[in-house]
């Protein structure tokens, strides 16, 4: 699943797991092939049974919000038992019945656990090991949300519709079907659905018949599924259309709503050419005889795509290209989430992790994945740059004592849930990176492959990885790989001295750990495959380790540590290396100037030193950098000016100082679109003007509102790829009247994918009381069901106190506008920026009151952040404000 909020799912918030293990004597069996290791692995479930398929048919009502369903499991029974336990939530069993392949039924006692949601089958007497086939019959209920089987609602010209879709993962397969909805237990699926015959229905494989059933209803039954685990069952019906090619031996298509068929044409030539891509990297062909991507209207809060084997969902703002509205971002987007998803059907879907405690085997490599084709296919984008802010993503949260190692033990479903985080995607990627470079592409690769083909339809453990690797030639990446997923943290290199000697660079660095609030800790040690530099010269490697290491490099001249950036480490430079990284600035590659940026911004932050010294690199970057290291300056100043709301005299400073370095180059992009223009700085003019207008820029303010008044006499006047762009700039700086507007074209968009965009835009507004009107809005169902969310969440953006508070007197309401899975990380999403004390207290009561301890994490790092950016906001200020004030040395 891709996300840039990293989302995903589970039981309630009070729904511990009961935890066993399952014994590999019992599961492993035909889990995993002979000789393999998967080590005991956590279940909920009692290791009785488990389950070779599923016979499965669903009359969905969409209408009423529920379906009806009926399965027959073929099962193996392990062991002597008078019981069956499965999965099973908001599900309600009507009959079931057991019998001996061939023989006698008997129908057992059902009883429903609720919190622990499981279905149990109590026979009349013990029943003997062999094949048994349990069938059931139950009802079930269609949610508004993305959880089990959800409904969508959209509109065609003004006429309301409604498509199904299922979000399976983590553990919501069991609102679908009573299952054993654990990965571990892998088997195949036969799908038959009722659905009206004039709509369109979609699972993981083709459609095998057609058949009609009365009442304007057809049974669409599909082929069997090959073996896999449950969560990545799929199945959706609607007013949809199919477009598709070949991609070799594989059909790709692309499902859309009726009339979007031209905007799925980019994501399918992307999906065409990224498959055989795949194909070959991994040394498997895609075992499926096709592979679609289906879009959803509306959005969620926590996910963006989901990789169901042969029939990925993703919603369609991450697939659908609206020339009206598409920036060039979002047509990158597209291929990176498609690169994702697509990744994942063999990282994830072939080869699957036994437990949640690997999910980074899912998440991190389908990260890295996404980012090595991406790169492959479209060199001129720069991937390599991308990653940096990347990790970023990760470190940011990893440098906090309420971080959590890339492997990590989960004990409950709603921790299952929030181990879809930055250290699982953006660190694991990270690591993995690293872990390549100390490899070597070629032998990483070889490794790679042979992990697929030993491991093909099995469920694995990240040591069975290190394992393939290390057999293809990389001895000794295991140490450095458990250091870095078994342990939280990021590591710290400070260059203690750099000599030159005879041509030749004498460095002696020091390990420590990087850390923004447990700093009289003893700092946890690693094994840090560090590359330096000197600048022109060919890189050093080294592996620092018990605290400490030298390093003898070619030349001399200004000094990088982690050249390259591919290693997952903070640098802090001495004062004289610094000062000579910050005068021959120009002479580093981009990639370095980047990681050179965040390392100091970073130290700046944790009080390793001033904010000046980041600060004079940031000045240091020229004017005609290299488009995305300007990005990287826009975002340093507005991060800061956003730091420093409510002290408009400093923010005035800022604002200045970016006027000053930015504007040039923005007068120098233009404010429309260029032809032949490269997709860099065309990404780059939108950052600055949205960035500049935020900070009341005022050439960029004149032109939006010039802009955004051609709409009344002409609607189509922004349509383009900057639409969205003034528009944001429009909305932040809104009046009443603006925003009557703004609500106005939301309601009269033409397609879902434009009223998401729009209705969003209504939280932007500066203006309190406009920001409130939004607030209210939200709780209304004009927006629709899956907007609502995303409004408030917009509000939060500049009024996180406001957000939360609404969101605390309304809680009930705004429980119903999240996914079920992810309710207890919204308020604390809702409440990052704050820089109020009081939302320390405010949020451990909701804790507190809401959460159980398993389930507050999300809140206590929102607090530990919100306590640190306090601190920090404090600290800086002076240095900060004599710096704008040009007080500098």
């Amino acid at each position: 699943m891709f996300s840039p909020f990293f989302r995903y799912a589970c039981l309630s918030a009070t729904a511990p797991l009961a935890l066993a293990t399952a014994t590999p004597a019992l599961l492993a069996q035909d889990t995993v092939p002979p000789g393999a290791h998967v080590g005991d692995v956590p279940t909920q479930l009692p290791v009785n049974a488990r389950p070779t398929h599923y016979a499965l048919s669903v009359t969905p009502d969409a209408a009423k919000l529920s379906f009806t369903g009926r399965v027959a499991i073929d099962l193996d029974l392990l062991e002597p038992s008078s019981s069956l336990t499965l999965n099973a939530a908001d599900l309600d069993i009507s009959s079931a019945d057991i019998s001996a392949i061939g023989g006698k039924a008997i129908t057992p006692k059902v009883s429903i656990n609720p919190d622990a949601q499981t279905a149990t089958f109590t026979f009349p007497r013990s029943l003997a090991p062999g094949k048994y086939r349990l069938n059931i019959a139950y009802s079930g209920k269609i949610y508004t949300q993305a959880a089990g089987l959800f409904a969508l609602d959209y509109e065609i010209g003004g006429e309301k519709k409604r498509a199904l879709f299922t979000q399976f993962e983590a553990p919501d397969a069991r609102r679908f079907v009573p299952s054993w909805d654990e990965p571990l237990y892998k088997a195949t699926f036969d799908l038959t659905a009722i659905v009206p015959a004039d709509q369109l229905a979609i699972s993981n494989m083709p459609i095998k018949s057609r058949q009609k059933v009365g009442n304007s209803r057809v049974a669409v039954t599909f082929a069997t599924t090959p073996k896999m685990s449950s969560y990545l069952l799929f199945f959706g019906v609607g007013e949809l259309e199919r477009t598709a090619m070949m991609a070799g031996k594989t059909e790709v298509g692309i499902v859309t709503g009726k009339g979007n068929a031209d905007k799925a044409q980019y994501a399918l030539k992307a999906a065409a050419e990224i498959l055989p891509f795949y194909n070959d990297y991994f040394g498997i062909d895609f075992p499926l005889p096709k592979l679609d991507n289906v879009a959803g209207p509306g959005q969620s809060q926590f996910f963006s795509a989901m990789e169901n084997w042969g029939a990925i969902f993703s919603f369609e703002r991450v697939l659908l290209d609206d020339p009206k509205i598409t920036t060039e971002a979002d047509k990158q987007r597209i291929y990176v989430v498609l690169a994702h998803e697509m990744a994942h059907q063999w990282f994830g879907d072939l080869v699957t992790m036994a437990w949640w405690d690997d999910l980074w085997l899912n998440e991190g490599f389908a990260s890295w994945m996404e980012s090595k084709t991406t790169a492959h296919f479209n060199p001129e984008w720069h991937v390599e740059l991308d990653k940096v802010d990347s990790k970023e993503a990760a470190r940011s949260l990893d440098a906090f004592v309420t971080t959590h190692p890339v492997i990590q033990k989960i004990q409950t479903v709603e921790q299952t849930s929030q181990a879809f985080d930055a250290i699982t995607y953006q660190k694991g990627e990270a690591v993995i990176t690293m872990l390549e470079g100390f490899a070597g592409e070629d032998v990483w690769r070889s490794g790679i492959r042979q992990y697929m083909k030993d491991y093909a339809y099995h469920n694995t453990v990240t040591d069975d990885l290190w394992t393939a690797v290390e057999k293809a030639g990389a001895k000794g990446v295991t140490q450095i790989a458990h250091d870095f997923t078994l342990q939280p943290g990021i590591p710290l290199i400070e260059v203690k001295k750099a000599a030159c000697e005879n041509g030749m660079t004498k460095l002696s660095l020091s390990q420590g750990e990087f850390t923004r609030d447990r700093k009289n800790k003893t700092p946890l040690m690693w094994h840090v495959p560090v590359i330096a530099r000197i600048a022109g010269q060919t890189e050093s490697r080294a592996i620092i380790a018990d605290g400490s290491g030298n390093m003898t490099l070619a030349g001399c001249g200004p000094l990088i540590v982690n050249a390259g950036q591919s290693g997952y480490y903070r640098v802090l430079y001495d004062e004289t290396t610094l000062s000579a990284l910050k005068g021959n600035f120009t002479a580093l590659e981009p990639i370095d100037q980047l990681g050179l940026l965040g390392d100091n911004f970073a130290m700046a932050y944790a009080d390793r030193q001033p904010i000046s010294k980041a600060l004079d690199l940031l000045d240091a970057v020229p004017g005609d950098a290299q488009p995305k290291l300007l990005n990287a300056v826009s975002d340093y100043l507005y991060g800061l000016y956003s730091t420093f709301d409510g002290d408009p005299p400093l923010q005035t400073k800022i604002a200045a100082f970016a006027t000053t370095r930015l504007e040039p180059a923005l007068r120098r992009l233009g404010f429309a679109p260029a032809a032949g223009e490269s997709s860099e700085n065309a990404i780059l003019r939108s950052n600055l003007l949205i960035n500049l207008g935020a900070m009341g820029n005022s050439m960029v303010l004149e032109t939006a509102n010039e802009r955004f008044a051609q709409l009344d006499h002409d609607r189509s006047a922004l349509d383009g790829p900057l639409r969205t762009t003034w528009l944001n700039v429009t909305a932040r700086h809104a009046d009443q009247a603006t925003w009557n507007k703004l609500r106005a074209m939301a309601n009269a968009a033409p397609s879902q994918l434009e009223k998401s965009s729009l209705f969003s835009l209504l939280g932007a507004a500066y203006d309190k009381a406009l920001a409130q009107k939004a607030l209210d809005l939200a709780l209304t169902d004009e927006p629709g069901a899956t907007n609502s969310a995303a409004l408030i969440s917009r509000v939060s953006s500049r009024y996180p106190d406001m957000a939360v508070d609404f969101a605390l007197a309304h809680l009930p309401e705004v429980e119903k506008l999240v996914d079920t899975s992810s309710r207890s990380r919204y308020v604390a999403r809702l409440a990052g920026g704050s820089k109020d004390k009081a939302m320390l207290d405010k949020l451990d009561a909701y804790a507190t009151a809401h959460l159980t301890p398993e389930s507050r994490k999300p809140i206590d790092q929102a607090i530990a952040r919100i306590r640190e950016s306090i601190a920090t906001r404090t600290r800086i200020k002076a240095d900060v404000e004599r710096w704008f004030a040009g007080e500098r040395k």
